[in-house]
């Protein structure tokens, strides 16, 4: 037992480790890159086997790391956790066949693209963050790798980043994950009031612990519940975020294949089975996953039917599928659920890799052989049913017109309106009110507390006003990139009006924002300085075909910035809302909100300057890809 629990960590080693030399292999050497791959995610495969085998022969039983402690507070503890048991096992080795086999097909697929060593930078990356979420231990590891799922795919969606659609539904699939990860946030946020500690998965186990912190705390408990089901839902392209998933499909046949056949589009069902001991003991969170599952099956599986793609088709075929299991896992049958999984990503796997070939051969067979259309249930139903139904089908029901309207559409009216925030205002007005926050802060004690307790929603409609404005401007990237760094001041202004909220959680948080909006500032205004103009965002202008260097550290920036883990505040959001007491909801969900927008908006701009067809290319480009 002790060998095995000193072996888990080394599942996320072997990944990192190839991730992080890969990045340093020529672009040039196809094969060494191909070979690097797939030996990593083979050296990964066989040792799971391994693993796995020894485990089965010891019974199953379930393995828990200690915890590996990043930041400690008097009253908060933010710390890595791994645990191990049958959901583990099967995801497992699950990611890491299909990597395998991906990475194998991959190398002759992708022969002489330009994006070539981008592609298996992007799929070690997400092979790691694939990694750390199964293993997780608890909601902050998991929301570790849950993030890195999330940037990996929107790499994978833009790979032909030259083209006008890839970029776009790239952005439009960010959009709908920024969501779900604002679910995730909300309910670390809860479960920190409902167990007033950092807790990991094990402790769900305890039936008899639930039940009674689910008697005195009910109304947190369902919170927490149902914000874990809207990000599952959102991951797995559950109704009414479904249309995501096709757009997705816009980049190359094996990413598609890992990704939106088999691998990500099964974490929400991943994240259900591994906090179903928790919600299980909530008979109304179980009626809302089978409501979702049910309604999912059924207009997901007319929409496959009617789709002239064929990626389409299997997106939509395994949706209706993953819905299925969301109704098993909601009834309990766990075991069934996890074999329906595996199945259903071996088969999307599966087509997704041969669609092509079949596309071709089928093109042909059409015009040789005629077979008329059986009959099926359709045609025994009254006509106008069947062409409504069809008509629906045919449309999507309207999905991508549904969020656009509740969720783009009000963020970008609003952001029209707050035309009062200029570039002038900003140095004369907001940052001398910052600064003077700041002094106010530090001797808060002076004031009422009655008159305190409104400060925190003061700054907190503040930062999202900014980053409703950066949301929406088109003319100065500088501008709107400010207003981001200026939205995460204002968030932490908010918080620390919060009693006991020490100043070096503050600075904490900061740091990262504070490096990071510094390179992405240096990077903007070296490229305004070599286009001798200032650079706006109304189009994509592809400027990372002429200044890759650039793009890279302005990516990288703006992945810091929106508190992907690789600075401090990473840990530092967690550590924030977790200063948001629990009578303080609409605080909770201002903070959210601006986190929501600033993701979008940070990708929005990265996407807007650095991807699309090139502005200045010597010869004509199309616009839009068909």
């Amino acid at each position: 037992m002790k060998y095995l629990i000193e072996f888990l960590p080394l599942f996320i080693a072997v990944p990192f480790l190839g991730f992080v030399i890969s990045l340093f292999l020529p672009q040039s050497k196809e094969a060494l890159l191909s070979k690097f791959s797939f030996t990593v995610a083979g050296i990964q495969l066989f040792s799971i086997i391994g693993f796995v085998g020894y485990w089965l022969f010891l019974g199953m039983p379930s393995l828990t790391i200690p915890d590996f402690v990043i930041v400690q507070t008097h009253e908060y503890k933010f710390f890595i956790d791994f645990w191990f048991d049958k959901i583990s096992a099967v995801f497992i080795l699950l990611g890491a066949f299909l990597t395998f086999l991906v990475t194998i097909y991959s190398r002759y697929y992708l022969h002489r693209e330009k994006g070539y060593k981008r592609f298996f930078n992007t799929v070690l990356l997400f092979f790691l963050g694939f990694n750390f979420t199964v293993l997780a231990g608890n909601l902050e590891s998991l929301f570790l790798g849950w993030e890195i799922l999330g940037i990996s795919s929107f790499l994978l969606i833009a790979f032909y980043r030259e083209r006008y659609l890839p970029v776009k539904n790239a952005v439009k699939v960010f959009a709908i994950y920024r969501i779900g990860d604002i679910g995730l946030i909300l309910a670390m946020w809860a479960s920190h009031h409902f167990w007033h500690e950092n807790i990991d998965f094990m402790k769900f186990t305890n039936s008899q612990l639930v039940e009674i912190q689910l008697n005195s705390h009910y109304l947190i408990g369902t919170f927490i519940s149902l914000m874990i089901v809207i990000a599952a839902t959102i991951k797995s392209a559950q109704m009414p975020f479904s249309s995501w998933l096709p757009r997705a499909m816009e980049g190359p046949t094996p990413s598609s294949a890992i990704f939106y056949g088999s691998l990500s589009v099964h974490i929400g069902a991943f994240l259900l089975l591994r906090t179903q001991a928790f919600w299980d003991h909530q008979p109304s969170i179980k009626i809302l996953i089978c409501l979702i599952g049910f309604v999912t099956s059924i207009i997901a599986n007319a929409i496959a039917r009617v789709q002239s793609s064929v990626k389409s088709q299997i997106a939509y075929s395994s949706i209706s599928q993953i819905g299925i299991i969301f109704i098993e896992i909601a009834l309990g049958f766990d075991t069934i659920a996890l074999i329906h999984i595996a199945g259903n990503a071996f088969l999307r796997t599966y087509q997704l890799l041969v669609s092509p070939s079949v596309v071709s051969y089928l093109i042909r067979e059409q015009f040789n052989n005629f077979v008329p259309r059986p009959l099926t249930y359709e045609d025994y139903i009254p006509k106008w049913m069947e062409n409504t139904f069809f008509i629906l089908s045919l449309k999507e029901w309207n999905l991508d017109t549904f969020i656009y309207k509740i969720y783009w559409r009000p963020l970008k009216w609003v952001g029209r309106k707050l035309n009062f925030i200029t570039f002038k205002s900003l140095f004369y007005y907001y940052i001398p009110f910052a600064i003077m926050s700041i002094f106010l802060d530090y001797h808060k004690e002076t004031f009422p507390e009655s008159v305190e307790h409104y400060f925190p929603y003061l700054y907190g409609l503040l930062s999202i006003m900014f980053v409703l404005k950066s949301f929406s401007e088109k003319n100065n990237a500088i501008f709107a990139w400010i207003l981001l760094i200026m939205n995460h001041f204002w968030i932490a202004i908010a918080l620390s009006f919060n009693e006991n909220f020490d100043f070096s959680e503050v600075y904490l948080y900061l740091s990262g924002i504070v490096l990071s909006g510094g390179v992405g500032l240096w990077a903007l205004f070296t490229l305004n300085k070599i286009k001798r103009k200032t650079i706006g965002i109304q189009d994509y202008q592809g400027y990372a075909y002429s200044n890759p260097k650039i793009a890279m550290v302005f990516f990288i920036a703006c992945l810091g910035l929106s508190g992907f883990p690789i600075t401090p505040t990473f840990v530092a959001e967690d550590l924030i809302f977790s200063h948001i007491h629990s009578h303080q909801v609409v605080l909770a969900v201002m903070v959210s909100i601006s986190f929501i927008v600033d993701g979008l908006a940070i990708i929005r701009i990265y996407s807007k300057i650095f991807l699309g067809a090139y502005v200045n290319a010597p010869q004509e480009m199309a616009l839009k890809s068909s």
